[in-house]
Protein backbone atom coordinates (compact mmCIF):
# COMPACT_ATOMS: atom_id res chain seq x y z
CA UNK A 1 0.00 0.00 0.00
CA UNK A 2 1.35 3.43 -0.91
CA UNK A 3 1.39 6.41 1.42
CA UNK A 4 3.08 7.12 4.73
CA UNK A 5 4.86 3.98 6.01
CA UNK A 6 3.38 2.51 9.20
CA UNK A 7 5.91 1.47 11.87
CA UNK A 8 6.53 -2.26 12.42
CA UNK A 9 5.83 -4.15 15.63
CA UNK A 10 9.37 -3.45 16.80
CA UNK A 11 8.79 0.31 16.65
CA UNK A 12 8.46 2.17 19.94
CA UNK A 13 6.67 5.53 20.22
CA UNK A 14 8.30 7.77 22.82
CA UNK A 15 5.27 9.16 24.67
CA UNK A 16 6.69 8.96 28.20
CA UNK A 17 6.02 6.12 30.61
CA UNK A 18 3.92 8.22 33.01
CA UNK A 19 1.36 9.05 30.37
CA UNK A 20 1.78 6.11 28.02
CA UNK A 21 -0.96 3.96 29.52
CA UNK A 22 -3.45 6.84 29.57
CA UNK A 23 -2.60 7.62 25.96
CA UNK A 24 -3.18 4.00 24.97
CA UNK A 25 -6.57 4.10 26.68
CA UNK A 26 -7.39 7.31 24.84
CA UNK A 27 -6.46 5.72 21.51
CA UNK A 28 -8.74 2.77 22.20
CA UNK A 29 -11.63 4.86 23.51
CA UNK A 30 -11.61 6.98 20.35
CA UNK A 31 -11.47 3.78 18.31
CA UNK A 32 -14.53 2.38 20.14
CA UNK A 33 -16.49 5.58 19.51
CA UNK A 34 -15.48 5.64 15.85
CA UNK A 35 -16.64 2.03 15.49
CA UNK A 36 -20.04 2.98 16.90
CA UNK A 37 -20.28 6.01 14.61
CA UNK A 38 -19.35 3.79 11.66
CA UNK A 39 -22.13 1.37 12.62
CA UNK A 40 -24.65 4.21 12.66
CA UNK A 41 -23.50 5.23 9.19
CA UNK A 42 -23.71 1.62 8.01
CA UNK A 43 -27.37 1.56 9.06
CA UNK A 44 -27.99 4.18 6.40
CA UNK A 45 -26.70 1.71 3.83
CA UNK A 46 -26.40 3.11 0.33
CA UNK A 47 -29.10 5.72 0.92
CA UNK A 48 -26.69 8.71 1.15
CA UNK A 49 -25.07 7.73 -2.16
CA UNK A 50 -28.47 7.05 -3.72
CA UNK A 51 -29.75 10.45 -2.62
CA UNK A 52 -26.62 12.18 -3.92
CA UNK A 53 -26.94 10.34 -7.23
CA UNK A 54 -30.60 11.30 -7.65
CA UNK A 55 -29.85 14.91 -6.74
CA UNK A 56 -27.12 14.99 -9.38
CA UNK A 57 -29.40 13.54 -12.07
CA UNK A 58 -32.20 15.92 -11.11
CA UNK A 59 -29.89 18.92 -11.25
CA UNK A 60 -28.60 17.90 -14.69
CA UNK A 61 -32.11 17.37 -16.07
CA UNK A 62 -33.33 20.69 -14.72
CA UNK A 63 -30.31 22.36 -16.26
CA UNK A 64 -31.07 20.60 -19.55
CA UNK A 65 -34.67 21.82 -19.51
CA UNK A 66 -33.57 25.37 -18.62
CA UNK A 67 -31.18 25.33 -21.60
CA UNK A 68 -33.94 24.10 -23.91
CA UNK A 69 -36.31 26.78 -22.63
CA UNK A 70 -33.62 29.38 -23.31
CA UNK A 71 -33.07 27.91 -26.77
CA UNK A 72 -36.80 28.27 -27.47
CA UNK A 73 -36.77 31.92 -26.38
CA UNK A 74 -33.68 32.73 -28.43
CA UNK A 75 -34.97 30.87 -31.50
CA UNK A 76 -38.37 32.57 -31.31
CA UNK A 77 -36.69 35.97 -30.99
CA UNK A 78 -34.43 35.23 -33.96
CA UNK A 79 -37.42 34.08 -36.02
CA UNK A 80 -39.28 37.28 -35.18
CA UNK A 81 -36.22 39.28 -36.18
CA UNK A 82 -36.06 37.40 -39.49
CA UNK A 83 -39.73 38.10 -40.14
CA UNK A 84 -39.15 41.80 -39.59
CA UNK A 85 -36.19 41.73 -41.97
CA UNK A 86 -38.24 39.89 -44.60
CA UNK A 87 -41.03 42.45 -44.27
CA UNK A 88 -38.51 45.28 -44.69
CA UNK A 89 -36.92 43.56 -47.70
CA UNK A 90 -40.30 43.06 -49.37
CA UNK A 91 -41.23 46.70 -48.78
CA UNK A 92 -37.94 47.84 -50.27
CA UNK A 93 -38.40 45.42 -53.14
CA UNK A 94 -41.91 46.75 -53.82
CA UNK A 95 -40.58 50.30 -54.02
CA UNK A 96 -37.72 49.17 -56.25
CA UNK A 97 -40.11 47.48 -58.69
CA UNK A 98 -42.15 50.68 -58.89
CA UNK A 99 -38.99 52.59 -59.82
CA UNK A 100 -38.38 50.29 -62.79
CA UNK A 101 -41.02 52.25 -64.71
CA UNK A 102 -39.19 55.51 -64.08
CA UNK A 103 -35.65 54.56 -65.09
CA UNK A 104 -33.92 56.73 -67.69
CA UNK A 105 -31.12 54.40 -68.75
CA UNK A 106 -29.92 50.81 -68.68
CA UNK A 107 -27.49 51.46 -65.83
CA UNK A 108 -30.29 52.53 -63.49
CA UNK A 109 -32.37 49.56 -64.63
CA UNK A 110 -29.55 47.08 -63.91
CA UNK A 111 -28.92 48.57 -60.47
CA UNK A 112 -32.58 48.29 -59.48
CA UNK A 113 -32.99 44.73 -60.81
CA UNK A 114 -29.87 43.64 -58.90
CA UNK A 115 -31.33 45.04 -55.68
CA UNK A 116 -34.60 43.21 -56.39
CA UNK A 117 -32.76 39.92 -57.00
CA UNK A 118 -30.66 40.43 -53.85
CA UNK A 119 -33.81 41.00 -51.83
CA UNK A 120 -35.25 37.74 -53.23
CA UNK A 121 -32.12 35.86 -52.23
CA UNK A 122 -32.10 37.38 -48.74
CA UNK A 123 -35.78 36.58 -48.25
CA UNK A 124 -35.23 32.97 -49.34
CA UNK A 125 -32.28 32.63 -46.94
CA UNK A 126 -34.15 34.14 -44.02
CA UNK A 127 -37.23 31.99 -44.70
CA UNK A 128 -35.10 28.83 -44.68
CA UNK A 129 -33.44 29.97 -41.47
CA UNK A 130 -36.84 30.64 -39.92
CA UNK A 131 -38.06 27.18 -40.94
CA UNK A 132 -34.98 25.70 -39.20
CA UNK A 133 -35.73 27.77 -36.12
CA UNK A 134 -39.29 26.43 -36.06
CA UNK A 135 -37.88 22.89 -36.15
CA UNK A 136 -35.49 23.75 -33.30
CA UNK A 137 -38.34 25.17 -31.21
CA UNK A 138 -40.54 22.13 -31.85
CA UNK A 139 -37.67 19.75 -30.99
CA UNK A 140 -36.95 21.63 -27.75
CA UNK A 141 -40.65 21.55 -26.82
CA UNK A 142 -40.82 17.81 -27.48
CA UNK A 143 -37.69 17.19 -25.41
CA UNK A 144 -39.18 19.16 -22.53
CA UNK A 145 -42.41 17.17 -22.75
CA UNK A 146 -40.45 13.91 -22.61
CA UNK A 147 -38.17 15.05 -19.78
CA UNK A 148 -40.95 16.40 -17.55
CA UNK A 149 -42.30 12.99 -16.40
CA UNK A 150 -38.72 11.76 -15.90
CA UNK A 151 -38.07 14.70 -13.58
CA UNK A 152 -41.37 14.12 -11.77
CA UNK A 153 -40.41 10.48 -11.19
CA UNK A 154 -36.96 11.48 -9.95
CA UNK A 155 -38.46 14.06 -7.59
CA UNK A 156 -40.80 11.44 -6.14
CA UNK A 157 -38.01 8.88 -5.79
CA UNK A 158 -35.72 11.47 -4.20
CA UNK A 159 -38.43 12.51 -1.73
CA UNK A 160 -38.95 8.89 -0.73
CA UNK A 161 -35.26 8.17 -0.22
CA UNK A 162 -34.75 11.45 1.62
CA UNK A 163 -37.63 10.53 3.90
CA UNK A 164 -36.11 7.11 4.61
CA UNK A 165 -32.69 8.65 5.23
CA UNK A 166 -34.07 11.35 7.52
CA UNK A 167 -36.01 8.73 9.48
CA UNK A 168 -32.82 6.72 10.04
CA UNK A 169 -30.90 9.87 10.98
CA UNK A 170 -33.66 10.95 13.34
CA UNK A 171 -33.69 7.59 15.07
CA UNK A 172 -29.96 7.75 15.68
CA UNK A 173 -29.54 11.54 16.01
CA UNK A 174 -29.30 11.60 19.80
CA UNK A 175 -26.87 8.72 19.94
CA UNK A 176 -24.72 10.19 17.16
CA UNK A 177 -24.68 13.59 18.89
CA UNK A 178 -23.61 11.96 22.16
CA UNK A 179 -20.87 9.96 20.44
CA UNK A 180 -19.52 12.98 18.60
CA UNK A 181 -19.44 15.03 21.79
CA UNK A 182 -17.62 12.23 23.63
CA UNK A 183 -15.19 11.89 20.74
CA UNK A 184 -14.48 15.62 20.70
CA UNK A 185 -13.75 15.57 24.43
CA UNK A 186 -11.36 12.63 24.06
CA UNK A 187 -9.56 14.07 21.05
CA UNK A 188 -9.04 17.30 23.00
CA UNK A 189 -6.99 15.28 25.50
CA UNK A 190 -4.74 13.80 22.81
CA UNK A 191 -1.55 15.32 21.48
CA UNK A 192 -1.80 16.52 17.90
CA UNK A 193 0.90 14.07 16.87
CA UNK A 194 -1.01 11.19 18.52
CA UNK A 195 -4.26 12.12 16.81
CA UNK A 196 -2.44 12.53 13.51
CA UNK A 197 -1.03 9.02 13.91
CA UNK A 198 -4.45 7.63 14.78
CA UNK A 199 -6.09 9.33 11.80
CA UNK A 200 -3.38 8.19 9.41
CA UNK A 201 -3.61 4.55 10.49
CA UNK A 202 -7.44 4.64 10.57
CA UNK A 203 -7.52 5.97 7.01
CA UNK A 204 -5.00 3.41 5.81
CA UNK A 205 -6.79 0.52 7.55
CA UNK A 206 -10.35 1.30 6.50
CA UNK A 207 -11.56 2.59 9.82
CA UNK A 208 -9.78 0.31 12.31
CA UNK A 209 -6.67 2.02 13.66
CA UNK A 210 -6.31 0.25 17.02
CA UNK A 211 -6.36 -3.51 17.58
CA UNK A 212 -6.01 -5.54 20.78
CA UNK A 213 -4.51 -8.85 21.72
CA UNK A 214 -7.24 -11.44 21.42
CA UNK A 215 -6.50 -15.15 21.67
CA UNK A 216 -2.77 -14.47 21.29
CA UNK A 217 -3.32 -12.66 18.00
CA UNK A 218 -3.88 -9.17 16.59
CA UNK A 219 -7.64 -8.59 16.53
CA UNK A 220 -7.24 -6.55 13.35
CA UNK A 221 -5.61 -9.14 11.10
CA UNK A 222 -5.64 -12.31 13.27
CA UNK A 223 -1.85 -12.70 13.00
CA UNK A 224 -0.37 -14.58 15.96
CA UNK A 225 1.84 -12.40 18.17
CA UNK A 226 4.95 -14.05 19.71
CA UNK A 227 4.62 -14.73 23.45
CA UNK A 228 7.55 -12.47 24.38
CA UNK A 229 6.08 -9.58 22.42
CA UNK A 230 2.70 -10.12 24.09
CA UNK A 231 4.39 -9.75 27.48
CA UNK A 232 5.98 -6.49 26.37
CA UNK A 233 2.66 -5.16 25.06
CA UNK A 234 0.90 -6.13 28.30
CA UNK A 235 3.31 -3.98 30.32
CA UNK A 236 1.52 -0.96 28.76
CA UNK A 237 4.68 1.14 28.87
CA UNK A 238 5.49 1.16 25.17
CA UNK A 239 3.41 1.54 22.03
CA UNK A 240 3.62 -1.09 19.31
CA UNK A 241 2.11 -1.58 15.87
CA UNK A 242 1.28 -4.95 14.35
CA UNK A 243 4.11 -6.36 12.28
CA UNK A 244 1.65 -7.62 9.66
CA UNK A 245 -1.17 -5.07 9.36
CA UNK A 246 0.42 -1.96 10.87
CA UNK A 247 -2.39 -1.19 13.31
CA UNK A 248 -1.62 0.20 16.76
CA UNK A 249 -1.94 -2.77 19.10
CA UNK A 250 -2.80 -2.72 22.82
CA UNK A 251 -3.27 -5.21 25.61
CA UNK A 252 -6.60 -6.66 26.71
CA UNK A 253 -6.24 -4.64 29.93
CA UNK A 254 -6.14 -1.37 27.96
CA UNK A 255 -9.13 -2.46 25.86
CA UNK A 256 -11.16 -3.36 28.95
CA UNK A 257 -10.22 -0.13 30.72
CA UNK A 258 -11.35 1.76 27.63
CA UNK A 259 -14.71 0.04 27.87
CA UNK A 260 -14.38 -2.83 25.39
CA UNK A 261 -16.42 -5.69 26.81
CA UNK A 262 -15.52 -8.14 24.04
CA UNK A 263 -13.42 -11.13 25.00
Amino acid sequence: MTGTPIPSITSVFNLGENTLKNNLVLFYKVQLIDRNIDRLEEQRGDLPNAVAGLEGKLENLKKDIAEKEQLKVESAAKREENNEKIKELLDNQKRAKAQLYKVRNNKEYDTITKSIDAADADCTRLEKESDSLVAIIEKAEQDIIELTPVIEELVADLALKNSELEMIKENSANEEKRLLEEREALVAQMKKSDYSLYTRVRTAKRGLAVARIRRNACSGCQTIIPAQRQLEIRRNNRMFTCEYCGRIIVSAEIAQEAGDSED
